[in-house]
């Protein structure tokens, strides 16, 4: 058996000692890498907690849109249903309206919507008085038919007003008076 050389321990140590001198660069180059990679990832988990934030911003302000679509849609939602079956009734009068209304008509319908209440000013204060005497009037008119048929039979007996009057009525009919 052999006893230990209380040298051993050392001379391996010195025998190491170039390899680990040798490995200090190489450490050193380990070190500087971790320490870069170290930054970059701090780097990227503030720009990781800059995205999560603007995220969370995004978020809230989307919830809060959300928010007003939801009320908007609530609002809406009983009118649209109620109107459905009216605009499915209206859908074909308004295309029908569209494919045969020409823009002269449209122009000339503003125009007469422009004008109406001017004609409904005209229609109360002169026609409708009118209007309402008619009937007093029929029995006037009915009374002047008579005397203008007394007439007609009058004149009728006088020499020659026959003739006259066959000449009017043949000019009263070619011009289209009846």
């Amino acid at each position: 058996m052999r006893l230990p050389n209380p040298l051993d321990p050392v001379s391996q140590l010195l025998d190491l000692l170039p390899r680990v001198v040798g490995l200090v660069p190489t450490v050193e180059g380990l070190l500087d890498r971790i320490e870069s990679t170290r930054l970059a990832a701090e780097e990227l988990i503030a720009r990781i907690e800059t995205t999560r934030r603007s995220g969370e911003d995004l978020l809230a302000g989307a919830a809060g849109q959300v928010a007003r679509i939801e009320a908007l849609v609530d609002s809406l939602e009983p009118r649209l249903t109620e109107l459905g079956p009216v605009l499915d009734r209206l859908v074909p009068i308004a295309r029908e309206l569209a494919d045969t209304t020409s823009p002269d008509e449209v122009a000339a319908l503003v125009k007469l919507v422009d004008q109406l209440p001017e004609v409904a000013d005209k229609m109360e204060s002169e026609v409708l008085p009118v209007l309402s005497t008619l009937g007093t009037v029929a029995p006037d008119v009915h009374d002047l038919l008579g005397v203008a048929r007394e007439l007609n039979e009058v004149l009728e007996k006088v020499p020659g007003v026959s003739r006259a009057k066959k000449k009017i009525d043949a000019e009263q009919a070619e011009r289209g008076i009846a």
